[in-house]
């Protein structure tokens, strides 16, 4: 791990850092000269540290806090290794790093330990999830009152509309999208297909699918930073905030996901069009959790803004064969790649919890051989279909009712999910709406 310092002289100093709840890097910068001992010996800051608010505040009643005496966890680096951070001006590289106990058990309120959690659980079981994300962001001109559509540094001109596969609305941005791909393959992030979405300078980048989910919300986590960080570069914001621009649709992070079994099987695929009983129950999993996995997947007040009726956000929970409405989506194609998309992630949700909140709920129902309601066919908002929480109130709510979740997670980050979210729902309460973006904007 050490060897990419000794092959990279030119970094100076390191950072070092995990994802909180909010999925915010969280760590410490260090001269590259005392690497070797973070390598060998890890390095220590408070367990609170991971549940703080998105304002980067100590929860108020957190037994992590004062209760405890702020006692320290343990950081370990990842096996992701050293990594560089193109979007910096100085040659620095980053280490990923996780939490555990002096003792060297995980800490449970480690979003990366818990997405390792619901991977043993598959791995007991022969199964190894494959998973693929597809992250939908704004690229922003946050410099007046207003947010805007970033000047074009192709033609100098402001374009206010929609660009739906537009391949002008890319090459507008050319040097941005060059920098980004070169980046990405600098820190081995797979980056796939680029395409212009339906809001104001929106876009979507694929990254491709493999069989390590952990690496998949690793890439999907690292490429947030990414992004945020180049697009500063170049003068404007990037921004996965689910709903900047109140007359256009939100970003999304869907995610692609089948499950192979130990001799490399699909084993959702039974040769046909429609998939088997194990993909049915995978997907009744996956409804039966919606619902309560509501926080995770809409985790912040403008979260709700998205999830309303026919905004290309689902809002029934439903599944259908080949139908962007419903909540969970059966794509065509090879029935070799028979997969399951499941829809309803905003683009600012923490990748970690994301994919554990999914893969876990899809194992709860292969595991209880649940079978799902019927395919819906047509419009999924002009059915009479269970619906999501429509605000965060009532997320918080469901999620701290459920008798799913606690299958899926351990009670000290259930504890300390709900402890954060009823803090900022609080704080958000007293910001007018324009304050309220400026949080989000640059933080998720």
């Amino acid at each position: 791990m050490i060897d990419y310092l000794r092959r990279n002289p030119q970094v100076r100093t390191i950072r070092v850092a995990a994802s909180d709840l909010n999925g915010q890097p969280r760590g410490k910068r260090v001269p590259s000269r005392f690497a070797d001992k973070v390598v060998e010996d890890g390095t220590r800051f408070p367990l609170s540290v991971l549940n703080l608010d998105i304002w980067g505040e100590d929860i108020d009643d957190s037994p992590l806090v004062f209760e405890s005496g702020d006692r320290d966890g343990v950081l370990r680096p990842t096996e992701r290794g050293f990594l560089p951070m193109p979007w910096l001006e100085a040659p620095t590289a980053l280490l990923p790093i996780w939490m555990f106990h002096e003792d060297g058990r995980p800490y449970d309120g480690d979003p990366r330990h818990a997405l390792r959690a619901v991977l043993d659980r598959y791995r007991a079981r022969g199964l190894t999830p494959v998973v693929a994300v597809e992250l939908e962001f704004f690229l922003i001109d946050d410099s007046g009152r207003n947010l805007e559509v970033p000047v074009s540094p192709r033609s100098g001109k402001r374009r206010k509309a929609a660009e739906t596969m537009s391949i002008r609305a890319l090459d507008q941005f050319d040097l941005f999208f060059t920098d980004l791909y070169d980046a990405c393959e600098a820190m081995d992030i797979p980056a796939d297909t680029a395409i212009s979405e339906a809001g104001l300078g929106q876009f979507e980048i694929n990254l491709m699918h493999g069989d390590d989910a952990l690496r998949a919300a690793d890439d999907a986590w690292l490429f947030k930073l990414l992004v945020k960080g180049l697009a500063r570069r170049h003068g404007f914001a990037a921004s996965f905030m689910a709903k900047p621009y109140e007359d256009y649709a939100g970003s999304g992070m869907h995610t692609h996901f089948s499950v192979l079994d130990a001799e490399g099987n699909n084993i959702f695929d039974d040769g046909t069009q429609r998939g088997n009983a194990t993909m049915r129950h995978a997907v009744a999993g996956c409804l039966d959790a919606m619902h309560d996995s509501a926080l995770i997947f809409a985790p912040h007040l403008n979260s709700y803004d998205r999830l309303v009726p026919g905004a290309h956000a689902p809002t029934g929970i439903s599944w259908a064969y080949e139908n962007r409405t419903a909540a969970i989506r059966i794509p065509s194609g090879s029935h070799k790649a028979r997969r399951i998309e499941h829809r309803v992630s905003g683009g600012d949700v923490n990748p970690y919890l994301m994919l554990a909140a999914i893969l876990g709920a899809a194992l709860n129902g292969i595991e209880d051989a649940h079978e799902p309601p019927e395919p819906i066919t047509g419009n999924a908002y002009a059915l009479d279909l269970r619906h999501m929480p429509s605000d965060w109130g009532s997320a918080i709510e469901a999620f701290e009712a459920s008798s799913t979740i606690p299958r899926i997670f351990a009670p000290e980050l259930i504890r300390n999910l709900l402890l954060t979210k009823k803090q900022e729902r609080h704080y958000m309460a007293e910001l007018e709406p324009a304050e309220q973006v400026t949080i989000y904007l640059d933080t998720v």
